[in-house]
């Protein structure tokens, strides 16, 4: 169940994931996200917050030794000279693999193309790391890495962790930000799929910034001191509820990567966001929605039955399922054939792909 929240102050992935692993309407831009205006105090906590200088007392030390989950990403610098992501991109599963520019795709973004994600926890932080091809060519600002938490796996964030690219190994609390969706309307209806008309506002209550906040140490990022293509997000585990089990996904954005539009899916239509396949003629190139980058779900703390929404292939039971025709199929393939930009034939047990289409010249 979802915490109480009440106002402080006001103010400033997939078939090659398993081989790897692992409408119409105006086509509109989204606006760089402006910072928060509110931040909030969680109900039986103490702790308003103040204009004294951050003190901090506990400060994120190295990973745990054994991760608690992973899934790879595609890697799309390989088709980037081809001006189409490597896979993976599925707008309508709520599945973004856009590295690149509007329209055009001609400028490719080796920051934002996310290749591969670990989970992390202890008894006080759950840590996250995102990998990508080539963080040191960021040029754009702001730029953002994000983990989402689903607490109750049902495909609807519940925490938003994210953070502006950090600028060393050490752990720091500048540009990291933590947003709490108070009105469990993140995925509206359906969770991981379009749903039109939809009034959600997303992640819309900020919870900690930058050390303001209930607790100053809420939240952390670095570069990783192993990898400097790969940064590691660290929550308190009493931030997001503690939970024991929960899905959580990773995301790398400029400035398309905003709480407010979560799910992105329900807030464009098809048309509007584009696709990055040219598999999908009606509607390559990306338009409204580009410059962003998604992992799949991973689980964290429980045994996935295979459904839970935007389960990581790769994770999802190897059992059989009898289908409506009367042949018999895994979890995995039927899965897979969805996200990866398949569709299923429940009467043949067969699987078929968008027939692609010669690049854009």
């Amino acid at each position: 169940m979802k915490k109480n929240v009440v106002p402080v102050v006001a103010g400033s992935v997939i078939l090659a994931s398993i081989l790897a692993c692992n409408t119409s309407g105006a086509t509109t831009t989204p606006d760089v996200a402006a910072p928060a205006t509110e931040v909030v105090q969680v109900i039986g906590t103490a702790g308003p917050l103040t204009d004294a200088p951050i003190a901090h007392e506990i400060v994120p030390v190295a990973l745990p030794e054994n991760r608690s989950s992973h899934a790879g990403d595609y890697d799309s610098s390989v088709t980037a000279e081809q001006k189409k992501s490597n896979g993976g991109d599925r707008f309508t599963f709520e599945r973004f693999e856009r590295p690149f520019n509007a329209d055009t795709m001609d400028i490719y973004f080796p920051e934002l193309d996310i290749i591969d994600t670990f989970v992390y926890q202890d008894d006080l932080w759950i840590y996250g790391t995102i990998q990508v091809v080539d963080r040191s060519a960021a040029s754009a600002s702001p730029y953002r890495f994000a983990m989402q938490v689903d607490n109750e796996v049902d495909g609807k964030g519940d925490y938003l962790v994210i953070a502006e690219n950090p600028p060393s190994t050490n752990w720091t609390t500048n540009g990291v930000q933590v947003y709490f969706d108070s009105n469990s309307d993140v995925g509206d209806l359906t969770a991981m799929l379009t749903d039109e008309n939809s009034t959600s506002d997303g992640f819309e209550i900020l919870l900690f910034d930058q050390g303001k906040g209930n607790d100053a140490d809420a939240a952390w990022i670095r570069v990783s001191p192993a990898d400097s293509n790969t940064v590691e997000i660290a929550v308190k585990r009493a931030v997001v509820e503690n939970p024991a089990r929960y899905m959580v996904d990773m995301w790398a954005g400029h400035g398309s990567l905003d709480p407010s539009l979560f799910d992105y899916s329900d807030h464009f239509t098809h048309d509007q966001a584009g696709a990055a396949d040219p598999g999908f003629p009606n509607f390559y190139p990306i338009k409204a929605l580009y410059e962003i980058d998604n992992s799949c779900r991973m689980a964290v703390g429980f045994e996935p039955t295979g459904y839970e929404p935007g389960l990581c292939p790769a994770l999802a039971p190897d059992k059989p399922v009898a289908q409506p025709g009367g042949c018999t199929a895994s979890t995995r393939q039927i899965i897979a054939c969805t996200f990866g930009n398949g569709t299923w034939d429940p009467n043949t047990c067969t699987c078929t792909l968008p027939t692609a289409i010669p690049p854009p010249k």
